[in-house]
């Protein structure tokens, strides 16, 4: 339980309370924009099964991959990309998490 609070708490909550913190103008773009991060989980379709809940995604998914993951700091190193690259790294965050306590049998 712990686990999927944790790893859906980071995808849906914590974009939420990012927006509202750290960006008052455009407040809700924002909120959408980093929210939007999950979208990157469309690279579940090319795994059989789609959703398997034992299975890390990091390293697994191409858009889950160490090139992806570069790429998506380099989006957030960048000021005009900032927005999207947080998304995305955001989401790689629950990945990690997740993986995390995976690994621990949570």
């Amino acid at each position: 339980m712990l686990r999927v609070t944790l790893h859906y708490g980071i995808h849906f909550i914590l974009p939420i309370i990012i927006g509202f913190l750290f960006f008052k103008k455009n407040r809700g773009i924002i909120i959408l924009i980093l929210l939007a991060g999950i979208s990157i989980d469309v690279d579940h379709l090319l795994a059989s099964p789609i959703f398997n809940p034992n299975r890390c995604s990091i390293g697994f998914h191409p858009l889950h991959g160490y090139l992806a993951i570069g790429l998506y700091l380099l989006l957030f190193a960048i000021k005009k990309t900032r927005v999207i690259g947080l998304a995305l790294c955001l989401h790689i965050m629950a990945d990690l998490v997740d993986c995390f306590l995976l690994r621990l049998n949570f």
